[in-house]
């Protein structure tokens, strides 16, 4: 699915309503993580603020379906591998 019309000048200007909209937004988005590093919270709001002003709810969305792991007390993220 196409996303780039929700982005003007390589910002997110509107999370899609459509499930497979945000699928896809999702997966752009955690493609900016690479796989084996361990970030900090600090960091993955650094990586999601370049690309929207609501970077929490971008990281819950990335934790809830399940592309981005988190210990339980919030301090460190990793990408997850993908469950095929």
């Amino acid at each position: 699915m196409d996303i780039t019309g929700s982005f003007k000048d390589s910002r997110l200007q509107v999370i899609l309503r459509k499930q497979k909209a945000k699928e896809a937004l999702f997966e752009a988005l955690i493609d900016r993580f690479e796989f084996g590093r361990d970030y900090s919270e600090k960091e993955v709001n650094e990586v999601l603020a370049a690309v929207y002003n609501d970077y929490a709810i971008l990281r819950r969305y990335l934790v809830d379906t399940g592309r981005l792991g988190r210990d339980p007390y919030g301090q460190h993220y990793w990408r997850a591998e993908k469950k095929d």
